[in-house]
This record gives C-alpha cells, structure tokens and sequence, in this order.
C-alpha cells in the first residue's frame, strides 16, 4: 500500500497566491522537513510520513497543516498582506527574527512559534529562502580558498 499523498496547491495559489514553496517552507518554521515539491505533479505537495512516526508526530503535522491553511484564509480575508505574511517570509530564522530591523506586520511571536508546542521544543533553520534555481545551477562553495590549505 502507498505511504505517500500529494496535495494540489494549484487552487490555494490561484485564489491567495501562496504557491507550494511558501508552505513547504513555513512547515520548517513548524520543525517538519520541507516535502517535495511539484514532482511528479508541478503545483503540488508530495507529503510521505514513513511508517516509523507517531501518531503523535503525525498528528503534530496535521495541526500544522491545519494552521497553515488557516494562515492562508486571512490572506484571502485581507487578514493578513498578501505579500508580506509568515507564509511568503518562512522560514524564519532567529538572525530575522531577532533583528532590530523587524518590518512585519504580523508579530516575531508568530513567526517563530506558529505552533502552541513550539515554545519547548523549537527547532531554528539555519537559513531563509535562496533562490532554489540559482543554487541548483551554481556552486556556491563557503570554504576558504585553497591557498589557505596549501601551507
């Protein structure tokens, strides 16, 4: 039997424009991993829970999942800005959330503790969004130059 289920976001992003990236990232700010995106479907979700979770983990996921949608009804709403809400803006990191130079109009709180578990067992990620094309077609190497290693 199948372990995995691909959800449609092509709808959400036609009504609010939140596409599938935003809420693969702004599950990050939940602790989960982003799932795949627009494979094999573009526009879609592709959610594979193993058999190994919980049903708490599993259910932890669906309250997230509950929450982003709920997210994305005050965007339709006029609740929240359609351009500037934690969906467009996740993840978020603590270098962003800690910034004096915090421009939002949803609060830090809510950025970084979407959910009510999160304030004992917050998982942080390292980065914000990149410019996934970009990177997957050029090496972006951090490491010294390799003068530095010849010594």
């Amino acid at each position: 039997s199948a372990h995995e289920f691909i959800i449609d976001i092509r709808p959400i992003k036609d009504q609010s424009g939140i596409n599938e990236e935003d809420i693969a990232k702004r599950l990050m700010d939940y602790g989960f991993h982003a799932p795949t995106m627009s494979w094999p479907v573009p526009g879609t979700m592709m959610i594979e829970p193993t058999e190994s979770e919980s049903k708490t983990e599993l259910d932890r996921f669906c309250k997230a999942m509950i929450s982003i949608k709920n997210e994305i009804d005050d965007v339709l709403a006029g609740n929240l800005d359609p351009l500037d809400n934690p969906l467009k803006n996740a993840p978020h990191t603590v270098e962003h959330s800690l910034s004096d130079d915090w421009k939002h109009e949803y609060s830090r709180y809510h950025a970084c503790f979407p959910g009510a578990w999160q304030t004992e067992y917050k998982y942080w990620p390292s980065v914000g969004r990149v410019d996934n094309a970009f990177g997957d077609r050029n090496l972006v190497c951090t490491c010294p130059p390799v003068d530095e290693y010849i010594s």
